[in-house]
């Protein structure tokens, strides 16, 4: 088996999450502004619907979401609406929004390996998906980087979701 420094060097930046207050506003900023391909229609979310986890429990919680793909990482934006989570907390503590979490992927094959590395390092969870085409993972690591850390294990039907996704299809 692999060590855990041939399976973290795997992890590939995949996405940064902006937590803003006004998603269409935001969506005009980085399309209009910073040239970021135009964001598909925000969708709304809700976490009962995903089976995310929020400190251990599913909670009702809702906000919109869009994603678009810059061509080097998903730009990812979350207005939150009502209900308790994560993106909830950093807007109650950064009510201007910004940057919340930053996303590495890699196969599911060795997400378990570098989730429990972390857990070992004394990270907490905040959140968990899992989802058909990703198991995902939200460690509080606001102390150690300001941000929160996701790790992304892709299915191979992930994959191909991304794929599709970089191609603005998803």
């Amino acid at each position: 088996m692999e060590g855990i420094k041939d399976i973290t060097s795997k992890l590939e930046l995949a996405q940064i999450c902006w937590v803003v207050k006004d998603i269409h506003a935001a969506t005009d900023f980085f399309s209009k502004s910073l040239g970021i391909p135009a964001f598909p229609a925000p969708e709304l979310v809700r976490a009962q619907d995903l089976g995310m986890t929020y400190q251990g429990e599913i909670v009702a919680a809702e906000w919109l979401t869009t994603q678009a793909y810059n061509g080097v990482t998903f730009v990812e934006l979350v207005q939150p609406l009502s209900g308790q989570s994560m993106f909830h907390d950093y807007l109650d503590r950064y009510p201007g929004g910004g940057a919340q979490h930053f996303a590495y992927r890699l196969s599911v094959s060795d997400f378990e390996e570098v989730v429990e590395k972390l857990r070992t390092e004394g990270y907490s969870i905040i959140s968990e998906v899992d989802h058909p085409i990703a198991r995902m993972v939200f460690f509080d690591t606001y102390e150690t980087i300001g941000a929160v850390t996701e790790i992304m294990g892709i299915t191979p039907e992930g994959w191909n979701a991304v794929e599709q996704m970089k191609k603005g299809n998803g």
